[in-house]
């Protein structure tokens, strides 16, 4: 049986942050499109953790609001 990934919060970001107790609580939001609400935000200053991460349920991005605090962006996977 192939091994299945993990929960896409649980890996290090690109720059090899590690999640960390307290520190990587977020909000979820849901898009139906995940490259598409990126190029929206984009115009407006947004600043991105990572590039998007595939994981067992779809693909996702942190990203910052005003304050620093993250938002993830989440896209379901195709069924």
């Amino acid at each position: 049986m192939a091994e299945r990934p993990g929960p896409s919060a649980s890996r290090p970001l690109q720059d090899g942050a590690q999640p960390a107790p307290g520190g990587w609580n977020r909000i979820v939001i849901e898009v139906e499109d995940l490259d598409a609400a990126m190029v929206a935000l984009r115009p407006a200053g947004a600043r991105f953790r990572s590039e998007p991460i595939a994981g067992p349920g779809g693909r996702q991005v942190l990203v910052e609001d005003p304050s620093g605090n993250p938002v993830e962006l989440f896209q379901a996977r195709a069924k």
